[in-house]
């Protein structure tokens, strides 16, 4: 399962799916994509903003510099990521 834990300034994500195999698992390639998006819009818009380590299974980023922008990205990924994981309840949880 994966396990997203999101505060104000800092999204860690940790676990496996299990949805399916390694290159298959549609679950793990969107919750991926939400938080390397979220990465690389900060680092394109505000540089220096965050700090993250993307790792398979262990993935984190915080927020350094908080602005608008950095919030409203990190919102916009919160709000992507619970969708996930109101589709695929057994494979995604969010922890507050």
């Amino acid at each position: 399962m994966i396990k997203v834990q999101y505060s104000n300034d800092r999204i860690t994500i940790t676990g496996h799916s299990g949805y399916a195999p390694p290159g298959q698992d549609i679950v793990c390639a969107a919750v991926s994509t939400l938080l390397l998006t979220l990465v690389f819009t900060i680092e394109q818009k505000e540089p220096g903003a965050a700090c993250y380590r993307l790792m398979p299974g262990d993935s984190e980023v915080q927020i350094t510099h908080p602005s608008e922008l950095t919030k409203t990205l990190a919102d916009a990924f919160f709000v992507g990521v619970t969708a996930v994981a109101d589709a695929y309840p057994e494979h995604v949880r969010i922890i507050r």
